[in-house]
């Protein structure tokens, strides 16, 4: 790449620099590769970053086996990772039925990535994956950490992109003279998500006007911060399990004290929604002698005296 440096090349670089700033030199890096323009842009500009920074990049190029020509995907996205100094490794993955095929995919996806026992995992969500993510999470209704979108950093998992368009990831790819593969998943209607990016969005953008994708984004990041606040006054609440002490607490705070309770339990932080979350907090505030509240994950919550309490939900009850 020569030239003049592309400000949006740039821009990538740096957000990169930023969602590992907390990592020492030598630090193991793996960036999950689809093909496709988003990941092969992060792949790019990663690369730069790691050289600079002393951190050991590899890349992780998933084939989900899903169509026909899946491997070809996957091995022509590696021969362009080696154009950029990046060694790749190919994995395929069985992909389930779990939740439907958009889910038993990321499930899969995500097995594979974390079995590379990297320091950080990047993965190369943008600002218009996040606006749909905010979108279908108030499709679902389920509260505000489902509209809370996706962090920059989680743990190991790294988007520094959140910040970038698609159309940037691929303006990123032109300055690279990369090729990037289009999924026909994107575009198609069976996919609930595909429709909110071909229709949902562009209509929204028609009748609100333009940067309804960014003003999602900030939604998600000011939730996300009122979300993170209540989990940490919810993490110091003592005798979680205790009613009197529940029903002191602001209704906010005391929905989180009980989610965290649940998922100590063993509850499916996947499948608890609200409607379970208002079934627990019935046990503090509307108790009638109820049996027990059956929550995801096999697991009950029932309420003995003055306290709670999470066991195994009994078979064929």
């Amino acid at each position: 790449m020569g030239g003049a440096l592309d400000t949006v090349v740039a821009a990538g670089r740096i957000a990169v620099q930023r969602t590992l700033a907390d990592l020492e030199p030598g630090a193991r890096l793996v960036v999950g590769v689809s093909g496709g323009a988003d990941s092969l842009a992060l792949a790019a500009v990663t690369a730069f970053v790691a050289d600079r920074s002393a951190y050991e990049l590899r890349a992780l190029v998933v084939d989900h086996g899903l169509q026909q020509d899946s491997g070809d995907v996957a091995a022509r996205a590696a021969e362009q990772l080696a154009g950029l100094g990046v060694g790749a490794d190919v994995v395929p993955v069985a992909v389930g039925t779990e939740g439907g095929p958009e889910a038993a995919a990321r499930t899969a996806r995500r097995a594979a990535l974390a079995a590379a026992g990297a320091d950080a995992i990047l993965l190369a969500h943008t600002l218009d994956d996040q606006a749909e993510t905010v979108l279908l999470g108030l499709g679902r209704g389920s509260g505000p950490r489902s509209i809370a979108g996706m962090p920059a950093v989680d743990g190991v998992w790294r988007r520094p992109f959140l910040s970038l368009r698609r159309a940037d990831t691929e303006r990123i790819c032109r300055a690279y003279d990369l090729d990037w593969w289009v999924d026909p998943h994107n575009s198609d209607p069976a996919y609930r998500r595909s429709r909110i990016r071909a229709e949902v969005m562009p209509l929204l953008e028609d009748v609100l006007g333009r940067g309804v994708a960014e003003a999602l984004a900030r939604t998600a990041d000011q939730v996300r911060a009122d979300s993170a606040l209540l989990d940490t006054l919810a993490a110091a609440v003592g005798s979680p399990l205790d009613v009197s002490t529940l029903a002191d607490l602001d209704p906010a705070l005391r929905s989180r004290v009980l989610r965290r309770a649940a998922l100590a339990a063993g509850a499916d932080p996947s499948a608890l929604g609200a409607v379970h979350l208002a079934g627990l907090d019935r046990l503090v505030t509307g108790w009638h002698g109820q049996a027990r509240i059956e929550l995801p994950g096999g697991v009950s919550a029932t309420r003995t005296g003055n306290s709670l309490g999470f066991a195994a939900t009994p078979v064929g009850q």
